[in-house]
């Protein structure tokens, strides 16, 4: 199956030094060089030696820039590529033993445990209450659970739990190796750069060559001037229509800007992509982590309520239906949120819980109140999931309010977590219950980092 890692192209370093020269400007260079050193002799004087030499020079300083700048990026993502060469804990002959996951192949077992990046594309064997956050890979903002049978992806993360699973897909066969293809696909073809460098040589070529052809007709049939004295003012033609120090500017240019690029940690593959980058109009970022501080945060004062129950008992329900341990980011922020965090479990005695997956989209307790010994049902989750469970006290009106509840909390930046309870009066788990109720509307708030402001402003100053 091969190493289980992503391909790597290695680019012969000749080759890729002579790429630089190999361009519709560096051609008419070129073409002028060799007229320099190769047709304009004869006549008791020698070749033009000097515009020979300056033409060389210029072409093997901008390749040498362009290429010194290349390598050196190249080796910063290969050494960057390497500190992240993950180790990864596998059985092999009935032993567990550490190695590099590049050594990886399907049918291999291996265990991952919190904090873990998962290796390879496997499935689960053993699962122990095992969370991953995925989100790099599918975009889900929470950890997704899993169970026995169900595929973990490479480059996922261990939030929660410990397992054991089966490699089923190692390199480019992973979730992760195709989507990796597909970007590196993306980046074929010529940068803008190059495009706008080929479109200036081929014009230079053009119309050089146009003007050389009348030149040469004027001169030698129509003023009979002798070859050598023709040939050097074709040569003045030659240089003086090329833009010739122009690819050595730009390359001394996005040379700078790479060096400055790389002082804030920035790899810069390809110099030209520099220009590229600043042609940017509109750039898409991530919000939770990026913009934000990935600190939810529930704004009390702003919760809504649809029933005759209090704002600080729609908190306890939602509290009542979170876990108290290994928390997720919204049942923390929930249990958080009370005067007490021990309030989440004072007074009742939890029968059945109901964590959250990303299908049902809302967790559930079923619990005993101590008090008179009855036995009660809380959910929270996403509003419209919510909204569908109840079937008690709902009206059009509510639903009305509740719709346009969450969109008020939208415009704000603040999202959205409805509340329902329900009683069992069989007092048994499993009992039928009388019908979930709406009772309220939980605003959460992820505050922005400190320089989120500022990040944005300089943005839209660049014309971002």
């Amino acid at each position: 199956f091969g190493p289980n890692r992503l391909p790597e192209k290695k680019i012969n370093p000749i080759l890729q030094f002579l790429s630089f020269m190999w361009n519709p400007l560096s051609w008419v260079m070129e073409a002028a060089a060799i007229v320099a050193i190769g047709l304009s002799n004869g006549q008791g004087q020698p070749p033009d030696w000097q515009d020979f030499v300056g033409i060389v020079l210029l072409l093997l300083g901008n390749s040498c820039i362009g290429y010194y700048e290349e390598r050196g990026a190249g080796k910063a993502v290969e050494a960057l590529m390497a500190a992240l060469a993950p180790q990864c804990t596998v059985k092999r002959d009935g032993k567990w033993e550490t190695m590099e996951a590049a050594n990886l192949v399907p049918g291999d077992i291996i265990s991952i445990g919190i904090g873990d990046v998962v290796p390879a594309d496997s499935r689960m064997v053993v699962a122990n209450n095992i969370k991953i956050d995925q989100a790099a890979l599918t975009g889900e903002s929470l950890p997704v659970g899993k169970d026995i049978g169900d595929e973990v992806f490479s480059g996922s993360t261990v939030k929660q739990g410990e397992a054991e699973a089966m490699v089923i897909g190692t390199g480019l066969n992973t979730f992760f190796g195709r989507a990796a293809s597909l970007v590196a696909g993306a980046n074929e073809g010529m940068g803008h750069l190059q495009q706008v460098l080929a479109k200036i040589g081929n014009f230079c070529i053009f119309s050089i060559a146009t003007f050389l052809i009348a030149e040469i007709f004027v001169m030698y049939p129509g003023f009979k001037y002798r070859y050598r004295r023709g040939m050097n003012n074709l040569l003045v033609l030659l240089i003086g229509g090329i833009p010739i120090a122009m690819p050595t500017v730009l390359s001394v240019t996005l040379a700078i800007g790479a060096k400055q690029l790389a002082e804030h940690k920035a790899i810069v593959t390809r110099i030209s992509a520099i220009e590229e980058l600043a042609g940017v109009t509109i750039l898409c970022s991530d919000k939770t982590g990026t913009l934000t501080l990935n600190e939810l945060t529930i704004k009390i004062d702003s919760i809504k309520q649809y029933s005759d129950i209090s704002a600080d008992d729609i908190l306890l329900f939602s509290a009542y239906a979170s876990r108290v341990e290994n928390q997720d980011a919204i049942d923390k922020s929930v249990v958080e949120s009370l005067r007490d965090v021990s309030m989440a479990r004072h007074g009742i005695e939890v029968l059945d819980f109901v964590p959250f997956n990303p299908v049902d989209k809302r967790t559930q307790v079923t619990y005993r109140r101590l008090s008179d010994n009855t036995v009660h049902r809380a959910s929270k989750g996403m509003s419209q999931i919510i909204q569908e469970l109840c079937t008690r006290d709902m009206t059009p009106e509510i639903e009305a309010q509740l719709h346009a509840d969450v969109d008020v909390f939208a415009q704000r930046g603040l999202r959205a977590l409805a509340v329902a309870e329900e009683s069992v009066p069989s007092g048994t788990v499993d009992g039928e219950g009388t019908g979930f109720r709406l009772i309220g509307l939980l605003p959460i708030f992820d505050p922005p980092r400190h320089d989120t402001k500022e990040t944005i402003e300089r943005a839209i100053d660049l014309g971002v």
